[in-house]
């Protein structure tokens, strides 16, 4: 039996997609097969009827959504510092630094941005529940960067539509092993869950598609700063594709290397822009959030390492 829970209504826009599939799209923030279990418990209505996870939507139902509050999580408001880049009435942009997870879940009550969130603001959008309120688009834990958050229900549909067609742009900053030799390449890979280990993501035959674009910034000796833009948001993506190229990212606990000689904890990514339309003004705005000291640090020992080696060999070539 469904709990007591709120409902959320969109009108679907799409035509012939499985409904558990639409749900992974709309709301990537759950896997196909929790949707799949809310769809059977029926917690996922479609004109307010109970369908199964097979039926295949048409453009104008209107698909409603249980928001069910956990009984077992209370999530207080936390004076944690923001570094805010913009704030109005409808969204607050935030510099999100490494180490902070974006919402509670559980076994993480505490910490979150969303503990910050509900001390700096409070009025935040509740289309996700009490768990992940204002949360539009999520960054992994150990991934810095801008963000933005909804304050009201309308915002939040409307940059979740953006963020969902790829009409906001993001773009990330990563350090990278190996010396990258194409400039500019783009990546094609479906990624799906890891068949040897279930925490991991994978580029898998039965995964979604996923894309991303990739632009060569600077190389060293044995390193690589590159710029990526993603076309798909897959979980892990820029993680997952650069690694599968051989240059997977400095600090990757997950996915990288185990040696890490730099003083970084976690992996080498930083989300530097964010490029979206206000939902309320119809403005085109563009947010950059500054490299944080962990990758500046990175990237200075590279500079003078590379200075260093050219020094060696001038001074080589001239004694010829």
């Amino acid at each position: 039996m469904m709990t007591e829970s709120a409902m959320t209504e969109l009108r679907i826009d799409e035509a012939n997609l499985r409904l558990d599939l639409l749900l992974s799209k709309l709301r990537a923030e759950h896997s196909r097969a929790y949707w799949q279990k809310a769809i059977e418990r029926g917690e996922v209505l479609i004109d307010g009827k109970k369908v199964r996870a097979s039926y295949r939507v048409s453009i104008g139902e209107i698909l409603s959504i249980a928001e069910v509050a956990p009984t077992n999580l209370e999530i207080e408001p936390e004076d944690i510092p923001l570094d805010v880049l913009y704030e109005d009435s409808d969204i607050i942009v935030i510099n999100k630094p490494r180490g902070m997870t974006v919402h509670p879940a559980v076994g993480i009550s505490s910490g979150t941005l969303v503990n910050a969130l509900l001390f700096h603001c409070r009025d935040l959008s509740g289309i996700n529940g009490v768990m992940r309120p204002g949360i539009v688009h999520r960054l992994d834990k150990d991934t810095s960067g801008v963000m933005v958050a909804a304050k009201n229900d309308r915002a939040h549909l409307n940059l979740a539509e953006q963020i969902g067609s790829k009409s906001a742009r993001k773009i990330y900053l990563a350090i990278v092993h190996g010396r990258m030799t194409d400039n500019v390449g783009i990546i094609n890979g479906a990624i799906g869950r890891s068949k040897l280990d279930r925490k991991k993501m994978a580029i898998t035959s039965d995964g979604k598609s996923a894309t991303t674009e990739f632009r060569v910034l600077e190389r060293f000796r044995d390193y690589t700063l590159v710029e990526c833009r993603l076309l798909t948001g897959r979980t892990h993506q820029i993680r997952v594709h650069l690694t599968s190229i051989g240059h997977p990212l400095i600090g990757d606990p997950k996915y990288g290397q185990r040696r890490n000689e730099f003083p970084i904890e976690g992996q080498a990514l930083h989300s530097s822009e964010l490029a979206l339309t206000h939902p309320t003004t119809g403005e085109l705005m563009k947010f950059n959030a500054p490299l944080p000291n962990d990758m500046n640090e990175i990237l200075r020992r590279l500079r003078a390492e590379h200075t260093e080696n050219n020094r060696e060999r001038a001074s080589t070539f001239m004694t010829i």
